[in-house]
């Protein structure tokens, strides 16, 4: 029997017309992404680190089922489309969503079993600080301003909530919504830098490589052969952890001297940008020998200090 394709489906084969955007399904992002810290944790030396993500990835997995977002209006996408501009700027557009995915998120962790006891403390301060305080906290961590010891020990909570957020709200959009940023090197939803980049398999992303935001987990695609970071065509080049494979490299760039990973699921197929990011720490030591400064952090590893520029 012969099946008659339809107009998507035409355009899923067309390997000329690769897909732009690849917005978040976040349910499926979240349980993809703590399954894959689970199995990177095995004999890594961050072993605890990641698995104690892998219950906040969880967290963030079940806190995705309920979460009500508000999405853009028209006028809001038609000034985005007119100036060229990310659609809802992550730290100047918190929706107040999050102050409920926060407390969820923090009574599930509290909960736990196996959660470092030295969180504690920032568990239950989160619990209890006003919505004015929070949001506060959220633009810092949002913009990666975040210098005293409690900012940081709260980011990665902090971030987790937001980006469920984020990535609720990103979900609802159609591909027509997003508009063409310059620079094309921060996230078109949101303005946030790509965590990583990855290369796709299956459909008409095969082959493809997607940079992944770190903030509400959009992707869009960008050529390999540009760096990205600042968009150079010129001395593009990928280093590795001698004996490892070649899930993971660190794409340099001669012209601005950074470094961002890229990760290829040609390599395997369940290799996640934001896990294989963290899972990979010691090819972050290996730069950190080099020239090379890293050109945006992990969300779920926040850091004293800004990104490259």
């Amino acid at each position: 029997m012969q099946r008659i394709l339809q107009p998507g489906d035409i355009e899923a084969l067309d390997r000329t017309n690769p897909q732009r955007v690849r917005l978040p399904q976040p349910a499926q992002i979240f349980a993809e992404r703590a399954a894959r810290l689970e199995q990177k944790a095995d004999g890594n030396p961050i072993a605890d680190y990641l698995r104690f993500v892998a219950q906040i990835v969880r967290a963030q997995q079940k806190a995705a089922a309920s979460v009500q977002t508000t999405a853009p209006d028209a006028a809001q996408i038609a000034q985005a489309q007119e100036h060229s501009m990310p659609l809802l700027p992550a730290a100047s557009h918190v929706d107040p969503a999050w102050h409920a995915v926060l407390d969820q998120i923090v009574a599930d962790l509290q909960a736990a079993s196996g959660i470092p006891e030295p969180l504690a403390p920032t568990l239950a301060a989160l619990a209890t600080m006003d919505r004015e305080d929070r949001d506060t906290l959220a633009r810092r961590v949002l913009v990666g301003l975040l210098t005293e010891s409690a900012d940081l020990a709260a980011a990665p909570i902090v971030m987790a909530a937001l980006q469920v957020v984020l990535a609720d709200r990103a979900g609802k959009l159609q591909e027509s919504d997003i508009p063409y940023t310059d620079p094309a090197t921060v996230c078109p939803v949101c303005g946030t830098a790509p965590v990583a980049s990855v290369l796709r398999i299956g459909g008409r992303d095969a082959g493809l490589r997607y940079l992944h935001c770190g903030a509400c987990c959009t992707e869009w695609h960008m050529v390999r052969v540009k760096c990205s970071h600042c968009e150079s065509t010129k001395g593009v080049k990928y280093q590795k952890v001698d004996g490892a494979d070649d899930t993971v490299l660190a794409e340099t760039c001669d012209v601005c001297h950074t470094y961002r990973k890229i990760t290829n699921q040609e390599k395997d197929p369940f290799a996640e940008p934001v896990a294989d990011d963290l899972a990979t720490l010691m090819l972050d030591l290996l730069m950190s020998e080099t020239d090379f400064a890293r050109a945006s952090t992990n969300p779920l590893l926040p850091m004293a200090g800004g990104e490259a520029h």
